[in-house]
């Protein structure tokens, strides 16, 4: 506990800091000023909107989890399920390709993405799975992120294939979890990616006459979060209508570490500009509210479909006014995060079966599983 003598110290010394950096805040004024004048109204528009969703490894924690068992699952707002794997950082890589492809035929949806990418292995596709050891040598130890980016790839893979296998009925908006942008993939392997997204769209329009529309919604974005003051100051989406903005390059520059991550196609084709392997989406803020005080929500849209941002987000306007439990959120992505959950029931049978799991192979010390599960995992939680 600070004693008071500490506080008013720290009090003037945040007043004093805080002074000295207004020029910081006008800046930011100054630099979002023009979008206030770029605001357009939100028109809705009626559609079918489908959400991927993976589940995530951190709030679907196995609570007694020696060999760190991470699952690999995703489903879609139906709750049809797409993918459902069990893997551990020390899991035989070898194997787990084999799941996708087997003498150059794929059998899942990263297989056919490998595939048509022409490779043959996921340390090819991406360089954060670390290749295999030869056979006989010592096996070196790995950093288990590389489950993390498995994952990643396959609900890439996942959204693909479900656009370029699946027949639509209708003009569909198909909303993923996170911003259009990756660094898992190796070398340019992401172009290629989108090059195959964006074929696959095509497709169904000239042969279906459906339009497929992508798009990724964000829960954080440091474009918005170093934005958010000035914004507020300047009356930016401070609307009583529905209202979107498109986000310039420049600013999302300013805001991230690495500015490649901000690199759209048209900065890349610039003279001599790197070519853009981070970036398939173009950044908006929108308010799908009627409220001047409505969240606004970092929106991806698939960088060949910008132009018709006015259609993707009416589309998408007439889900989010539904969204429950969270306010003016797409209700598919809701959907789709409750079916991807493994809370309560479902999760005590993992459980359990890890506890099975383990104790198989444990022989005459089996009893050791026992004393450990009735034993506090987290003994220092006690404090709070």
């Amino acid at each position: 506990m600070i004693d008071p003598e500490s506080i008013e110290a720290l009090q003037t010394a945040l007043s004093e800091s805080i002074a000295s950096d207004r020029r910081v805040l006008d800046e930011l004024c100054e630099e979002i000023r023009p979008l206030k004048s770029a605001t357009r109204r939100i028109q809705p528009r009626s559609t079918t909107a489908i959400s991927l969703v993976g589940t995530d490894g951190g709030n679907n924690r196995i609570e007694f989890d020696p060999f760190m068992v991470q699952l690999v699952r995703v489903v879609d707002s139906s709750n049809n399920q797409y993918c459902l794997e069990a893997v551990t950082p020390t899991t035989d890589r070898t194997a787990v390709n084999a799941r996708h492809l087997v003498a150059g035929e794929p059998r899942s949806a990263l297989g056919r993405l490998m595939a048509k990418l022409g490779l043959s292995s996921l340390w090819e596709l991406s360089h954060m799975i670390p290749r295999p050891p030869e056979p006989g040598r010592k096996v070196q130890p790995v950093s288990p992120s590389w489950v993390q980016v498995y994952r990643e790839l396959t609900e890439w893979a996942v959204l693909l294939d479900l656009i370029a296998e699946r027949q639509f009925g209708t003009d569909t908006v198909i909303v993923a979890d996170g911003n259009l942008r990756s660094k898992v993939f190796a070398h340019e392997h992401f172009i290629g990616y989108r090059k195959l997204l964006a074929d696959a769209i095509d497709e169904h329009r000239t042969k279906h006459r459906r339009r497929i529309y992508v798009a990724g919604v964000a829960k954080h974005s440091k474009v918005l979060q170093r934005y958010r003051l000035a914004m507020a100051i300047e009356g930016v989406l401070r609307t009583d209508y529905p209202a979107y903005v498109e986000v310039p390059r420049d600013l999302e520059a300013k805001s991230y570490v690495w500015q490649e991550y901000a690199r759209g196609d048209e900065e890349a084709g610039k003279l001599g500009g790197e070519a853009n392997k981070f970036v398939g989406g173009k950044l908006f803020f929108v308010k799908f509210g009627a409220r001047p005080h409505d969240p606004i929500w970092p929106i991806d849209i698939f960088q060949p479909q910008a132009a018709e941002a006015a259609t993707v987000l009416g589309y998408m306007l007439a889900d989010a006014i539904d969204g429950f439990p969270i306010p003016f959120y797409p209700r598919c992505l809701q959907r789709a995060h409750e079916n991807a959950a493994l809370v309560d029931f479902d999760m005590t049978i993992l459980q359990d079966q890890v506890v099975r799991s383990v104790r198989s192979i444990l022989g005459q010390h089996a009893d050791r599983i026992d004393e450990l599960t009735l034993q506090p995992s987290d003994p220092a939680s006690a404090r709070y």
